[in-house]
């Protein structure tokens, strides 16, 4: 769910850090157009546990959620 209070907004996100992150996704739910910048391998917090069902991997941390 959107709120719409930033609908004309485009936010350029090149943080690597769960303040960033948390930031953008902020920013994503009161409808701003969202670009998240990361490393061809992904970002950092990707590999940070706590994981999905204990199991580690790049799309499983509960972070990035």
């Amino acid at each position: 769910m959107t709120l719409g209070l930033l609908d004309a907004l485009k936010v350029l996100e090149l943080g690597d850090s769960v303040a960033s992150a948390f930031c953008g996704k902020l920013l994503a739910d009161m409808g701003a157009d969202v670009v998240t910048v990361e490393p061809p391998e992904g970002g950092r917090i990707r590999r940070l546990p706590p994981y999905y069902e204990g199991v580690p991997g790049s799309e499983r941390s509960h972070l990035q959620q």
